[in-house]
């Protein structure tokens, strides 16, 4: 009786949640908003994803090494994650819609600086400049889904909006293979600039002001802001965890579409074949998987998603030449692992940081996460070697290494689903007595 008064208090103090949340329907304006968020998003991480399958052509057109390549990936996490920080203590002091026009008008035009780039320097140069604005996004998005979702219905919403990572894989991806097979290299730029003008038109025409948390901030001045944000120990755990997160997953990104033309044999042509099978099992799989990290708790969908990743990932980069269908399986099953993790793990990030903090820590957070991914692809880049026949050697110890990185993310996110769990016991208590 005393546990079940305990989780009753605990939905009563979380505003705007009741305990039917996880199951409610959407409005039709949440419906908006997710959908929104979701294609912009898309446009986001083709952004980013799409230089992994062009690796291959723009080694070769641009006459760069795998060091150089590794570096025009890193530019883009470096550039994000500085401008993160430097937004991060004046994230909670405007209205989030605004800000979001802001910084995806500068993504518009750095990704239309790499549609017109000529060589690898400009090429360089406009990543740079891509990640000043595109890198905040991301938190920007994730402050508005906190904003106005309950913490008991984000596991579906980050399923929803975590499907534009499998959509870019599914039409994104093969699409902008296509358009770079048929009229180069830069025309999937172009596209995503064309699909981004609509993206902000809509934004702007539709979506609401979104001001509540201003109502919550103090005369601190940014730079007290963010000392205060990067000096709450519980705020460290979630980045040290995002951080560990980051390192996996871009050490083994950048090359992966190298190493499965010359190293599992398969293709170019047959490389957007592999990328929407890929894409659509997560399409499949994200919704579901949010749904459960609703029902059976984030914590353990993450532990188990992060397992199923970790083998996976062993077999994949020992893999060598194999018939497509065995490459098509492997790779399947490692995006469903990967898909539960992402989602999960941002449902569950979520409900780290106060509301007053919360711009500020989403985008100190996404700040860590690309300056880490940058670091981490750079690294990768040292480490894989390209031989004179074209196949990448090492690329094994980038598995082994991911999976290092898992096994300690996994011990990171007990901790702050434990946290997370405290802070919520906390304000029950504090709910119950209010009511007493």
């Amino acid at each position: 009786m005393k546990k079940t008064n305990k989780n009753a208090a605990r939905q009563a103090a979380e505003p705007n949640h009741t305990l039917s949340a996880g199951q409610a329907p959407f409005t039709k304006y949440q419906v908006f908003i997710v959908a929104i968020l979701a294609i912009l998003q898309f446009t986001i991480i083709l952004d980013f994803m799409v230089l992994s399958p062009l690796g291959a052509q723009l080694i070769q057109e641009l006459e760069i090494s795998t060091q150089q390549f590794g570096w025009v990936v890193s530019a883009y996490a470096f550039s994000a994650g500085a401008s993160g920080l430097l937004a991060a203590g004046f994230a909670d002091k405007f209205d989030r819609k605004k800000l979001l026009l802001f910084f995806y008008a500068g993504f518009i035009l750095g990704t239309l600086f790499c549609g017109l780039a000529p060589d690898y320097h400009f090429l360089l140069a406009a990543r740079v400049i891509t990640g000043l604005f595109g890198g905040v996004i991301g938190s920007i998005s994730f402050a508005i889904i906190t904003d106005l979702f309950p913490l008991q219905m984000r596991g579906r919403v980050m399923g929803f909006v975590q499907m534009a990572f499998a959509t870019s894989q599914v039409l994104g991806i093969p699409i902008s293979l296509y358009l770079a097979n048929t009229w180069g290299w830069h025309s999937p730029f172009l596209l995503i600039v064309g699909v981004s003008v609509i993206v902000g038109l809509a934004i702007a025409r539709y979506m609401k002001p979104i001001k509540a948390h201003l109502q919550l901030q103090s005369d601190r001045n940014a730079f007290r802001h963010l000392a205060g944000i990067v000096s709450n120990p519980h705020y460290l755990k979630g980045f040290a965890a995002i951080t560990l997160l980051a390192t996996g997953g871009f050490m083994l990104m950048p090359f992966a579409s190298a190493f499965t033309v010359y190293n599992l044999g398969i293709d170019l042509e047959t490389l957007p074949m592999l990328y929407m099978a890929t894409g659509i099992s997560a399409m499949v799989f994200g919704p579901l998987i949010g749904k459960l990290s609703d029902r059976l708790g984030k914590y353990k969908v993450f532990f188990w998603g992060s397992i199923l990743t970790m083998v996976v990932v062993v077999i994949h980069c020992n893999m060598g030449i194999s018939p497509l269908w065995l490459v098509l399986l492997v790779n399947v099953i490692m995006f469903v692992g990967i898909t539960a993790r992402m989602i999960s793990a941002s449902a569950l990030m979520t409900a780290i940081p106060e509301s007053s903090d919360r711009g500020a820590y989403m985008s100190i957070q996404s700040s860590v996460q690309q300056i880490s991914g940058g670091l981490a692809s750079a690294f990768a880049g040292l480490i894989v070697v390209q031989t004179s026949e074209g196949t990448l050697e090492h690329y094994d110890l980038l598995g082994y290494l991911v999976v290092l990185s898992s096994i300690v993310t996994i011990v990171m996110m007990l901790l702050i689903d434990r946290s997370v769990k405290q802070k919520a016991d906390d304000k029950a208590l504090a709910t119950e007595k209010v009511v007493a």
